[in-house]
């Protein structure tokens, strides 16, 4: 979690705890007008798909090195959602996609964390990955580790996913991770 500043970036006074006037949340804020908000984080990655196969990785870095997910990551400043997604994709695994269309957002609230996954194409193959996977590896739906997927929640939008292409129908997700599990609604 980010560290909270103490000082008003604008005028160098004290920030205090509180909730400013007309807001309804608490807030540090300065006297000067300031607020400062700590919102969400993005999280973007894609379901990749090739030949009826399912593009996953292995992680690398904590947390839970060893165990598989979707390429996603940080969304970075000035980048659009896709964008994101997109560059997750290449820099975790090396494969270049073409997104297809939006498939599940979801948020999780006890970190802070808002996830949009999208349906892509797997359109190129480096062999290649980043320093944050161990191997990469495209499944069959019957091979995929799901006991070995790092979370839930993408355990379930994936399952949802084969599920869906197999009657050959897509619905838009969302959802959250409040309750440990995520439910989706249609």
């Amino acid at each position: 979690m980010a560290i909270a500043p103490r000082y008003c970036p604008h005028c160098t006074q004290a920030l205090v705890r509180g909730i400013p006037s007309g807001d309804t949340h608490e807030r540090l804020f300065c006297a000067c007008g300031y607020i400062h908000y700590i919102n969400p984080k993005i999280i973007a990655g894609c379901i990749i798909e090739r030949e009826g196969r399912y593009l996953l990785c292995q992680r690398a870095i904590p947390p839970k090195p060893g165990t598989w997910t979707l390429p996603a990551g940080f969304m970075e400043a000035g980048e659009t959602t896709e964008d994101a997604a997109l560059r997750e994709v290449w820099e975790e695994t090396g494969v270049r996609a073409d997104i297809v269309s939006p498939y599940s957002i979801f948020s999780v609230p006890k970190i802070s964390e808002v996830y949009i996954i999208f349906r892509a194409l797997a359109v190129e193959e480096t062999g290649e990955h980043g320093p944050e996977t161990l191997t990469y590896r495209f499944f069959d739906p019957d091979d995929i580790p799901w006991d070995e997927i790092y979370y839930p929640a993408i355990r379930q939008i994936l399952e949802r996913y084969i599920l869906e292409r197999k009657a050959g129908v897509y619905g838009m997700y969302m959802g959250n991770d409040d309750t440990g599990k995520v439910h989706f609604m249609r």
